[in-house]
């Protein structure tokens, strides 16, 4: 009797089609007990030779990852090492030590849980995806501790990884020729695994029921449609295969495209930029052949700190993503936060409606030692690229003259200190109808505009993005947003700047045609959409 297909749904964290045999991965069982010890100072002797023991081993992990995913995709280990280290995480295990008389296995355990837990509970989803990083680094010093040693050894063939959760350190270790995809139960999107899968072209899904008897079963995990097949028909199967027959035919006709120019068919040029997170998304924008950075989202410097980031912090990263673009332009949007995005150390109130509140802009110009910290930083590192500075949630422009006033005061103080910069062009992101009807007389006013297509949308429609139940709704494509597009798009023209698109809508590449007939001059997107939206491109003909 043949067996009866299984199909699985997960989240999909990278598209394409993987066939293989499935390789159930399980962690070491780690039984960590509770014992008592009379002599403290031999336990933290014993917990600090097995922290310095695992940063070696970490440090290790970052040189074999440079190699394998580059140094931006590296940085995690970085980051553990740094997390071994923190002043929170070693005092909470030192004083359990000391004051419970307890082994270091379990002081390291109980704080693991306990800093994990923490993380978890926290509503933004990068916090939420440090719980696993604190994991890690805890599993990693309890294997020290119990002299285990990891191997991440998956077998001789190339194969399907299953597991209940995969920790940064496991997939680096493991052998990438032998790796197929990823399916784990547990996990997010934001996870360092989650990166690492995206930047091999590995397909990964999360959230799917695992089962540890799939072991050694063929499997597909189609990351189009987030559905894992075990034991599929062969009519399935032959489907599948030429489905991934054609995926592997369409990339490699758009690696051809690498190095080609941002042209239409009758010569227009248009800039097609990539949107970053931080200096870690870099090598994925040369990667995929972008001309330069349309949307450097500054607000993740405060999101990964514990408290205001400083000007030079600020400085170091803006001076690295210009240098390493090599006199290509970084557009770069002041701190825009509030709404989905809240930073404990602001300390912002609770509003009923954080996104028409207290946020962008808003709170620049309401908090401006902020602002000129940021703004001293990005004017400094001018100096070493083609930097630009965009401002978010502009609606008028007397904000932007109280900016401009700001930034010549700021110009003034470097040159009273004789430090150096650079030209820069500013501009403003387009994300609300008041900025697109005001458009023309804003134009008069900055170098450029950067339609944010994402808050047009919601603010146009009058409907939370963010809100589940209006998803069949919300329609980005509702014509009053195009209209608002192209008015700004001539606008803007009208009054000298270039404009371009940084939302969503600019990779929507059954718009590509429409956005290039409308007159725009870039498109930023994600690394990854780059060539896609060039093939476009260069097939659609203006006039």
């Amino acid at each position: 009797m043949e067996a009866v297909v299984e199909i699985y749904e997960g989240k999909s964290i990278f598209k394409g089609i993987a066939i293989g045999k499935i390789f159930y991965y399980q962690k070491g069982a780690q039984q960590v007990k509770r014992e008592k010890v009379e002599d403290t100072a031999v336990e933290k002797a014993r917990y600090e030779a097995a922290s310095a023991k695992a940063s070696e081993q970490l440090q290790a992990l970052y040189e074999k990852a440079v190699k394998e995913v580059g140094e931006a995709n590296a940085a995690v280990f970085e980051v553990h090492m740094m997390m071994l280290e923190d002043d929170d995480y070693v005092s909470s295990i030192v004083n359990m030590i000391e004051t419970q008389n307890v082994n270091a296995e379990f002081a390291v355990a109980t704080t693991g849980d306990n800093f994990a837990e923490m993380f978890s509970q926290m509503d933004d989803e990068y916090f939420k995806a440090r719980a696993a990083d604190v994991k890690d680094i805890t599993e990693r010093l309890i294997s020290v501790l119990g002299e285990q040693e990891t191997t991440g050894d998956i077998g001789d063939e190339p194969v399907i990884i299953v597991a209940d959760d995969l920790a940064p350190s496991e997939t680096v270790q493991m052998d990438k020729e032998k790796l197929l995809a990823f399916v784990t139960r547990h996990g997010s999107a934001n996870s360092h695994t989650a990166i690492l899968a995206r930047t091999m072209n590995i397909p990964a899904l999360i959230g799917v029921d695992i089962q540890e008897e799939w072991n050694g079963h063929m499997a597909v995990v189609d990351g189009r449609s987030g559905k894992l097949y075990i034991d599929p028909e062969e009519e399935i199967l032959t489907k599948l295969k030429d489905d991934r027959k054609k995926e592997q035919e369409a990339r490699e006709l758009l690696s051809l495209l690498k190095g080609k120019e941002d042209v239409t068919a009758d010569g227009k040029h248009i800039k097609l930029y990539a949107n970053i997170a931080g200096v870690g998304d870099v090598a994925n924008v040369l990667a995929n052949d972008a001309a330069g950075i349309g949307l450097f989202r500054s607000e993740f410097l405060y999101l990964e700190a514990e408290d205001y980031p400083d000007e030079e912090t600020q400085f170091l990263a803006y001076k690295r993503v210009a240098e390493t673009m090599a006199g290509k332009k970084v557009v770069v949007r002041t701190l825009d936060i509030g709404a989905d995005k809240q930073v404990d150390y602001f300390h912002l109130d609770k509003e009923e409606n954080p996104a028409m509140g207290y946020r962008a802009i808003r709170i620049c110009l309401d908090r401006p030692e902020i602002f000129r910290t940021q703004l001293r930083a990005l004017i400094r590192a001018s100096a070493y690229g083609e930097i630009a500075i965009m401002y978010p949630m502009i609606i008028s422009v007397e904000e932007v003259r109280e900016i401009k006033k700001i930034v010549e005061s700021v110009k003034k103080e470097l040159d009273e200190q004789g430090i150096p910069y650079g030209n820069f062009e500013q501009g403003i992101m387009i994300e609300t109808p008041a900025a697109v009807m005001m458009s023309e007389e804003l134009a008069a006013e900055v170098d450029f505009f950067s339609i944010g297509t994402n808050d047009l949308t919601q603010y146009t429609l009058a409907m939370d993005r963010q809100n589940m139940k209006l998803d069949t709704m919300y329609d980005p494509h509702h014509p009053a947003i195009l209209k608002m597009i192209k008015m700004t798009i001539d606008n803007g023209h009208k009054g000298g700047c270039w404009v371009g698109i940084c939302g969503e809508l600019g990779a929507d590449t059954t718009l590509t045609e429409t956005f290039v007939k409308m007159g725009i001059d870039e498109l930023s997107v994600s690394p990854s959409f780059v060539l896609p939206v060039r093939k476009i491109i260069r097939e659609t003909t203006v006039k």
